[in-house]
């Protein structure tokens, strides 16, 4: 028993399951976010790497078609966890972040070195928004009440987010679901929301008290997998993806925000673990994210792609496989044979 009774679950009230006590989510035979004393060793060990004053893509802003049909498959990059994906007739964005900061606040906490690789008022209309939980990287509510007032989307979310969502943005079409849960959003896709290895917070009292996911798009061109935030939990997950889905057209995987491991691990992994769970969830493209836009951790701003490469190069695979895409990117993802 803890000495100290916890504070109720302000978001979510549900019965317990393989990974909800009750109160709290957490990762099955997994790992719980570091302590406040690690948080503090890391923030005061002198090893952040200094990043240039801007990183400009070298992409000019995309200006995308309104609408992609049958088989088709194109993404493009926005920027960290961002991408517009336009398949079956759909204009789907994940973990849509326009805002300049990522943080509670205007004037302080990570700042984009780019701007977004699609100019707000460029967006084709959006149909379906996936939102993997709640830190602020991911889940930016200043950008989905301007989608709310110009698109009026779908919103997509694990347990619990829908209430950050629906309290900040009044009237926002929300759909939430568990692990395992699934909802179809016409044009013949299926939204499947699975499990990740990582953990939410907006501020200091309410850590796990939302769940996070990551998702599986069921679609006439193919699987898509976007593996929303992630630590490598030793490829379990992907696996399970793999298992379950046969395989994917395309994949959407995490390569950055990974230093110092000793802290990091748990929740992010590493382009070399990127490239492992790209072969074990049978993914034949993949795109790398999380990377380049907001400061979050002490590598340099280029080596998330640098390492990406040469670990294509030790396993084999062709760098055209697995890009780490950058702001304004387009890409057109090749077709595979239907499974």
């Amino acid at each position: 028993m803890a000495a100290r009774k916890r504070a109720a679950n302000r978001y979510y009230s549900g019965p317990p399951s393989d990974h909800f006590d009750g109160t709290l989510f957490f990762n099955p035979d997994g790992k719980p976010p570091g302590r406040f004393l690690d948080l503090l060793k890391w923030q005061l060990n002198g090893e952040r790497s200094k990043w240039p004053p801007a990183s400009p893509s070298p992409f000019p802003r995309a200006k995308p078609v309104p609408r992609i049909d049958g088989r088709a498959l194109q993404v493009t990059m926005v920027g960290h966890s961002t991408l517009l994906i336009q398949t079956a007739g759909l204009n789907i964005l994940t973990d849509p972040v326009w805002s300049e900061r990522a943080s509670p606040f205007s004037f302080a906490g990570p700042k984009r070195f780019n701007p977004p690789g699609i100019a707000f008022e460029s967006l084709p209309p959006i149909d379906l928004v996936l939102v993997s939980h709640n830190h602020y990287d991911h889940l930016d509510l200043a950008t989905l009440k301007r989608l709310k007032a110009m698109h009026d989307p779908l919103v997509v979310t694990p347990l619990g987010n829908d209430t950050i969502i629906g309290s900040a943005v009044p009237g926002m079409r929300l759909s939430t679901h568990d692990w395992g849960g699934k909802v179809g959003v016409g044009h013949g896709v299926v939204i499947h929301l699975e499990p990740a290895h990582h953990w939410s917070a907006r501020g200091g009292r309410d850590r796990r008290m939302a769940l996070w996911a990551s998702f599986v798009l069921e679609t006439h061109a193919g699987n898509i997998y976007f593996a929303g935030d992630t630590g490598f939990h030793d490829g379990i997950n992907y696996r399970l993806m793999a298992q379950k889905h046969g395989g994917f057209r395309f994949a959407i995987l995490p390569i950055g925000a990974y230093e110092p491991r000793w802290f990091m691990e748990p929740q992010h992994q590493n382009p070399q673990e990127a490239v492992q769970g790209m072969k074990l969830c049978n993914a034949a493209y993949a795109a790398g994210c999380h990377w380049g836009t907001f400061q979050l951790t002490d590598e340099p701003i280029d080596e998330p792609p640098e390492k990406l490469n040469l670990a294509l190069d030790d396993n084999g695979i062709p760098r055209e496989r697995f890009r780490a895409l950058r702001p304004g990117e387009v890409w057109t993802i090749p077709e595979i044979e239907r499974r």
